[in-house]
């Protein structure tokens, strides 16, 4: 970009830098920065605010919306509820586990929202692991995969696909056909699915797993605490003299007192009032609140029945309110109505008593909270996205109504395919039907709509926009050809799928659509090119976070749950990063350029 760029586009330009690296650090909630870039956009004229708004009413955010209803539906009424026989069956090894289990999501996740599908089926994955003896770690990283694979190949199958057709109406184009990405995204999956069965499977870690079920597994790394009451026996004895180092399923880490945090050495001596901090077995805290002398740190839901209520998990989503404050500060226990006694965050050991912890997304809580935790909650994507264990993640039951919602979905999926009316309207009618006939209630499918979700998609339509019409796009663009031409228009496609791709890894997906297609349209333009090449190129690559656990939320999901760690994603990805860009750029190049 030269030095003739007008200024709106520098501006936009650093409007653009200023949201990447608050998305990258996690600043804020997705949808604020994006409604903060918007801002600054409305308040140096770039926009107006007629264009900084127009996306709320863009058939992208209307689709979106009624998709979630429609996705909850299907949910609610455990219509899923035949996934059991298709993924566990009996084991024959794990080339037939990662095929059944990889080919299913995929399937599941072209017409339904992926979050939902993973959370559901996260817990199912590990009880079969521990039947099958096939350690979760290496089927996990898959399941995530394959979600983002399935989204790839519809329209519907991810928020990203309808953004960049919003997009494209929105700069005067025709928006994609509903199954205009199956040219490029079928067999772009169908590859990246042979690849883990026959190659891919040798990059995917393994991590030892005792026979627990996953609560137990998951709480030899959790952090929890007691209080020693004022008539504790134990005050004024040395922690070692209290027998406190170590009791064998866990250790003591430190003791809090006074605001300070004080080492468990051996020396140490206790007081009343002191909160001592142990890693280890959670099943450790009922037998100290057995003793004499101990107290729980923080008060139960329930003083009359301390320790008895279930147990449920929960990662903290990156658009949840909780990120960046503290359990305290965040008043989790009134917002909840549930105690958290344990955090988790990602590879790293949390230090410090647990109500003044900053939370981070990805973080995996363990809440204590009465019966119906999950279902009050799990459809809050913007807050959680479950991964509870056990009782609490067992899918639904089918009910009477199952074969009804997934009529009502093939109805939609149909009614699209056929042209019989704008996937807009087949999806509103879609959720309309599910709430006429009871296989969602009112308010469970206001609780399905994803509010983050659909403020980032109509608040990157007006990025876009401003990209568009501040030459930015246009600037970028020619700096893209003047370098990639000298390969042809396919050098071009190649260095724009790159460009988005990397983009993915650290922003989210809406983010880096937003900010791609302006720049592909434009190139696409100048060479003369089917705009629709530049379009899927991106809608691929948008979705195709495989190196990374914070591109993608389903990522994000499996990482506490399988044990990962950040290079794991990278080892495991890298691969079917890498056919499934061969394969989709082959596929581009070959039908529209």
């Amino acid at each position: 970009m030269g030095s003739s760029l007008e200024w709106q586009a520098w501006l936009t330009l650093g409007v653009i830098s200023l949201m990447m690296i608050a998305l990258v650090r996690e600043m804020a909630r997705p949808d604020m920065i994006f409604l903060g870039s918007l801002g600054l956009l409305l308040l140096f004229g770039i926009l107006t605010p007629e264009e900084a708004f127009a996306g709320l009413s863009n058939s992208a955010v209307l689709t979106v919306a009624a998709l979630f209803v429609v996705a909850s539906g299907v949910q609610n009424t455990g219509a899923l509820g035949f996934m059991d026989r298709l993924l566990f069956a009996a084991p024959a090894g794990l080339p037939a586990a990662l095929a059944r289990l990889m080919l299913t999501t995929a399937s599941l996740s072209a017409f339904l929202n992926n979050t939902p599908i993973v959370a559901m089926l996260i817990p199912r994955v590990q009880a079969w692991s521990e039947q099958s003896g096939v350690p979760a770690s290496r089927l996990l990283i898959p399941l995530s995969y394959a979600a983002i694979l399935g989204g790839m190949t519809t329209l519907i199958g991810t928020s990203t696909n309808l953004l960049i057709s919003g997009l494209m109406q929105a700069a005067g184009y025709g928006g994609l056909g509903l199954f205009d990405l199956t040219w490029v995204g079928l067999p772009a999956a169908l590859g990246a699915i042979l690849y883990y069965v026959w190659i891919g499977r040798r990059w995917l870690p393994q991590r030892s797993q005792a026979p627990l079920s996953t609560v137990e597994r998951e709480l030899e790394t959790y952090l929890f605490e007691v209080r020693l009451a004022a008539d504790s026996p134990l005050v004024g004895q040395s922690v070692e003299a209290a027998g406190l180092r170590s009791l064998g399923q866990a250790y003591l880490v430190h003791l809090h007192r006074n605001g300070e945090i004080r080492p468990s050495a051996p020396e140490t001596m206790l007081r009343a009032g002191d909160v001592l901090t142990f890693r280890g077995n959670v099943a450790l805290l009922d037998r100290l609140l057995e003793r004499p002398g101990f107290e729980r740190a923080t008060a139960g839901l329930d003083a009359q029945e301390p320790m008895t209520l279930p147990l449920y998990e929960a990662v903290v989503a990156p658009s949840s309110g909780l990120v960046g404050r503290t359990l305290r500060q965040a008043d989790f226990r009134e917002q909840f109505q549930g105690v958290v006694l344990g955090i988790q965050r990602r590879d790293t050991q949390i230090e410090g008593p647990l109500g003044s912890v900053p939370i981070r997304s990805g973080d995996l809580l363990l809440i204590e909270a009465r019966k119906g935790f999950d279902k009050r909650w799990n459809g809050r994507r913007s807050d959680f996205y479950l991964v509870a264990p056990g009782r609490a993640g067992r899918p639904k039951p089918p009910t009477g109504r199952a074969p009804l919602a997934l009529l009502i979905l093939l109805g939609v999926v149909v009614g699209a395919a056929l042209d019989l009316a704008p996937i807009t309207t087949t999806a509103f009618v879609g959720a309309m039907a599910m709430i006429i006939t009871r296989c969602l209630r009112g308010w469970e499918a206001r609780q399905a709509l994803d509010f983050t979700v659909l403020i980032v998609i109509a608040a990157a339509l007006g990025l876009g926009r401003a990209i568009e019409k501040s030459g930015l796009a246009g600037a970028m663009a020619q700096a893209i050809i003047s370098q990639a031409l000298i390969f042809g228009p396919i050098g071009v496609l190649v260095a724009v799928y790159l460009a988005a791709s990397l983009l993915t890894e650290f922003i989210t997906n809406a983010a880096a659509a937003a900010l791609m297609l302006p720049i592909g349209l434009a190139a696409a333009q100048e060479l003369g090119a089917a705009p629709e090449a530049f379009a899927l190129a991106i809608a691929i690559a948008a979705s195709a976070s495989f190196l990374t656990p914070i591109g993608y939320q389903t990522n994000l999901m499996v990482m506490a749950a399988g044990g990962y760690r950040f290079s794991d994603y990278a080892r495991a990805g890298l691969g079917v990063a890498l056919v499934v860009a061969a394969i989709a750029l082959t596929m581009i190049s070959l039908i529209w350029l």
